[in-house]
């Protein structure tokens, strides 16, 4: 069995011209500007994160202008969530759904790092920096082949994904019913442990859309799934950036 990435949008089923639905005869005359590329690949990921940017300085400029700052926030990451599921599912629509989430993502990401910046303050800047090294050092390792994806390597980064979600899932349904305080919660030596591990399996989450957005312009997939590999990168780094705050906070309030 092959083990892809944790992104819905960067699994090895939507990275195949089958599931697109692009059927190749050997006489066609293949259009190579309408066949996804590394560069454009990269294009879309800029401008995502410039959407994402910027809308997370709407919701940032209205915590600090003693806005409520809830309904953007929480009604950003739903329609997130939704726009992630529906180009899981619809990858086709990509063009459309990938500038969408990263504008709604924007907004979640904006007021939550407003919380924090308020509670923490300078701790936004080293959140970011920190993402955007993380990322940098992976994307280094993984071009000069010094970290190389292998079934073994994704299969273990799945687990340990998978393991993650399911802990916080739990956590947070007995949390909800129960007097029952998650391990993670709080500054504790083993909550920060949680973080840190957590932190690292993001990051190795990188190497495997890395090698997926590889594989798909190596296989010559439609331009739309520019849009896609793209909306995948962006959602890890994302992750990676929350859970860096979670990180820098708890160190801060043990000062």
């Amino acid at each position: 069995m092959e083990f892809k990435s944790k992104n819905p949008f960067l699994s090895n089923k939507r990275f195949s011209k089958n599931a697109v639905g692009e059927k190749v005869h050997h006489a066609q005359i293949i259009d190579y500007d309408q066949e996804m590329s590394l560069s454009g690949t990269i294009n879309k990921s800029i401008l995502l994160f410039l959407i994402l940017t910027a809308a997370a300085m709407v919701t940032w400029w209205m915590a600090f202008n003693g806005m409520n700052i809830l309904l953007p926030a929480i009604g950003g990451a739903i329609m997130g969530l939704i726009l992630v599921i529906v180009s899981a599912f619809k990858p086709q629509y990509s063009g459309y759904l990938a500038p969408g989430y990263a504008l709604f993502e924007g907004l979640f990401i904006g007021g939550i790092s407003a919380i924090f910046e308020a509670m923490y303050p300078g701790i936004v800047l080293q959140a970011v920096g920190c993402t955007l090294v993380t990322f940098m050092v992976c994307l280094g390792l993984y071009k000069y082949q010094i970290v190389k994806v292998n079934e073994q390597f994704k299969s273990v980064v799945i687990a340990a994904t998978l393991a993650i979600a399911t802990y916080y899932l739990i956590s947070w349904l007995f949390s909800l019913f129960t007097s029952y305080t998650p391990v993670h919660y709080g500054n504790s030596m083993a909550s920060i442990g949680i973080s840190v591990f957590v932190i690292i399996v993001a990051a190795l989450n990188l190497f495997l859309d890395f090698d997926q957005i590889e594989k798909g312009v190596q296989q010559r997939m439609p331009k739309f799934m520019e849009w896609y590999g793209a909306m995948g990168l962006m959602v890890t780094l994302v992750w990676l950036y929350i859970e860096f705050l979670r990180l820098l906070s708890k160190l801060a309030s043990r000062d």
